[in-house]
């Protein structure tokens, strides 16, 4: 990858990971603790609670796990080892890091893997 290409996508991680981070920030509220007293909130009206309560701490888990991705890219990127599959250390295809700048391995390593996965059901 060219030096250029590599720059643009740092630069797209490091907004990503601000914009990670700000949504973490604002939802922390919503996966907090859910009230207990009846009498203010019915039992469906908790139940309903309690499902915002669970898929607010779901997306926090899935957005601390792209944080760490992105972390991690950059840190591949700061090393000289960005955009080099982490299995045959071939050259990703740059169109494959435009859409997902964290991935980590080649379309054929993750192919011969899903290959194997099926092979052994």
């Amino acid at each position: 990858m060219k030096e250029s290409e590599i720059e643009q996508i740092r630069q797209k991680l490091l907004r990503l990971k601000l914009e990670l981070q700000q949504l973490e920030e604002i939802s922390k509220e919503a996966s907090g603790p859910v009230e207990l007293d009846q009498t203010r909130v019915g039992r469906v009206s908790r139940m309903d609670a309690m499902q915002v309560q669970q898929m607010a701490q779901e997306s926090a888990r899935r957005r601390r796990h792209q944080l760490l991705e992105i972390k991690r890219a950059l840190r591949r990127i700061d090393s000289g080892e960005y955009g080099y599959c982490s299995v045959c250390e071939e050259e990703i295809d740059p169109r494959r890091l435009s859409v997902d700048p964290t991935n980590t391995r080649c379309i054929g390593c993750v192919e011969k893997d899903h290959l194997e996965e099926y092979n052994q059901l």
